[in-house]
């Protein structure tokens, strides 16, 4: 069900926004027999919808044998018990949709937490639509005796409840903070895009590792890592963070806040893009507009000289029909743009669209991060030389006076521990 307001944006999108929500509904195991609109001026106080195409709709749910009711909107709690109530099945707007989507494809007890949080804080405001049964009792108004304490008693609960559960995520938080800090050795991404983009599957593609993945909306919503190997012996731990979407419930956007933080914490953040998806400009805007509205200091605007380092990566290129005029295209907006398909197959048909040069952006990217330094090392210290031999990228060496003196690039980490044991380093 989609109700865009005259002269809105939405009523533009109505059949592509329709077409998001259905798959939506397919990703929470739902059957979609039909679909309507009504284009109104501003949504009704107690149906969202005029009372006529409420009339209308009772008649259509009836004859369809519906048992459901999605909307693409947000709905209040009003607004639900009284499209429940008048069209005698169950409603469900795009936020409580989503929130199903993700208790079903929570697999981390970190997610599980998040997701958790984010249905509680959804369903506190709508206690009192479990609990309308009760206004047979007593008459009923304002849902007084055993109906009113029940449902103070369920409010406290779910307080409490929430409570806890915003001190577990903050203990995730801080842990996952200590994490960072201590394989700091390593730079990092942290891909980013619009659900259903390809970015668990280009991260497949560059760690070789099995990465589930499948064709529906949300299909993943744990955040997972994997140090990726981008050559001539760099390497760079790549993270895979929850897909955005329009109208994202900003519940979950708060829940999810750890998680994103490895966004916030990465040297480099790639922004995985569906080329073939014709409202990809779109979807561009959501993902950079829920970044920023997450306030993690994220200035991903492009209008933003500040902002970070973002590599955008066109994925799909398979699905295009014509990938070189795509890519001339869009390069106009983002000069340093790439185009890849993570699909095995059609990376052999066609190599140009192999994941390479994004693994050499990353490596260019990684040399960046790896300062070139000036290490003096007596010829004596042969396994200190080895090591550096083996874990830093050495540019010259030269031997004078029982001294090696190398230029390299080298690693934070074991740059800092050369300092320890008092070997003289001069950057630059």
């Amino acid at each position: 069900m989609g109700a865009p307001r005259k002269g809105s944006d939405d009523a533009v999108h109505v059949d592509e926004h329709l077409e998001e929500l259905k798959r939506l509904a397919d990703t929470a195991g739902a059957e979609v027999i039909g679909r309507t609109v009504q284009r109104i001026d501003a949504p009704s106080p107690n149906f969202y919808l005029g009372q006529g195409k409420v009339e209308s709709l009772k008649d259509e749910l009836a004859s369809a044998g519906a048992t459901l009711l999605l909307f693409d909107e947000s709905l209040t709690p009003v607004q639900g018990v009284k499209l429940e109530k008048s069209l005698g099945v169950r409603v469900m707007d795009r936020t409580e949709v989503i929130l199903d989507i993700f208790a079903t494809r929570a697999r981390s007890h970190e997610a599980k937490l998040q997701v958790e949080l984010a249905q509680l804080e959804y369903l506190l405001p709508r206690l009192t639509r479990m609990w309308t049964h009760l206004s047979r009792i007593r008459g009923g108004i304002g849902l007084r005796g055993p109906g009113e304490t029940q449902l103070e008693t369920d409010r406290r609960a779910i307080r409490r409840k929430i409570s806890a559960l915003k001190k577990r995520l903050k203990d995730v938080a801080e842990h996952r903070a200590n994490q960072r800090q201590g394989r700091r050795d390593l730079p990092t991404a942290a891909l980013v895009g619009y659900t259903n983009a390809g970015k668990s599957s280009l991260l497949k593609a560059l760690s070789g590792h099995d990465v589930f993945i499948e064709d529906r909306l949300f299909a993943t919503v744990d955040t997972l890592a994997r140090e990726v190997e981008v050559g001539e012996g760099y390497r760079y731990r790549l993270t895979d963070t929850v897909g955005f979407i329009r109208k994202l419930p900003h519940h979950l956007v708060a829940s999810f806040r750890a998680t994103l933080e490895e966004a916030e914490d990465a040297d480099l953040l790639l922004h995985v893009i569906d080329a073939s998806h014709p409202g990809w400009e779109e979807q561009v805007d959501t993902v950079e507009r829920e970044l920023r509205n997450a306030d993690f200091g994220l200035r991903t605007g492009k209008a933003s000289p500040e902002r970070k380092r973002v590599i955008y990566v066109f994925n799909k290129a398979d699905l295009l029909p014509d990938p070189e005029g795509f890519l001339a295209l869009v390069r106009e907006t983002y000069p340093h743009a790439l185009l890849t398909s993570a699909n095995p197959q059609s990376a052999i048909r066609n190599p140009q669209w192999r994941v390479e040069d994004l693994r050499l952006a990353l490596r260019t990217s990684a040399q960046a991060l790896r300062p070139i330094a000036e290490i003096r090392v007596p010829v004596s210290e042969g396994k200190l030389l080895a090591t550096l031999h083996r874990d830093a990228e050495i540019l010259e060496q030269q031997q004078t006076n029982g001294v090696v003196t190398l230029r390299a690039r080298i690693e934070a980490r074991l740059l800092g521990r050369l300092r320890q044991e008092g070997v003289e380093v001069v950057l630059g």
